[in-house]
């Protein structure tokens, strides 16, 4: 130390700048100073946890439930595009996909009602060139 006498612990001063600053610190620095409490941030921590969690939950239950959806759909059209058919299907017109003798798939007009194949689905072509199951 030089020539300078050291303050109490109690007085604060800023010996860089040669002024006492309490006023400019961000925290306490005498008893008679408001008590600093922490505000309790666990509780709205998991309270919005839990509400995140569940938002993320619902939308991978909507995007789960729109990929089943189209995996059946691919399904679908995978299955009747790989019938067997000798005709051009009309967008719009609703067909019936049969079981032949031969347990091979087979598309045709005849409602299942008029035939005795095995049924295994009615589909209508839309307009996208997509097998929509009925």
């Amino acid at each position: 130390m030089s020539g300078k006498k050291k303050k109490p612990d109690y007085v604060v001063f800023n010996e860089e700048d040669e002024k006492y600053d309490a006023a400019l610190k961000p925290y306490a620095t005498d008893l008679a100073a408001p008590v600093i409490t922490t505000n309790d941030t666990a509780a709205w921590k998991n309270s919005n946890i839990n509400k995140v969690n569940k938002q993320i939950k619902a939308k991978y239950d909507e995007l789960r439930a729109e990929y089943d959806a189209l995996i059946k759909e691919f399904e679908y059209n995978n299955l009747v595009y790989s019938a067997k058919f000798n005709f051009e299907p009309v967008v719009g017109e609703v067909y019936h996909l049969y079981k032949n003798k031969e347990e091979r798939p087979f598309l045709s007009i005849i409602a299942p009602a008029e035939c005795s194949f095995e049924h295994l689905g009615s589909f209508r072509l839309n307009a996208d060139k997509m097998w929509e199951s009925l």
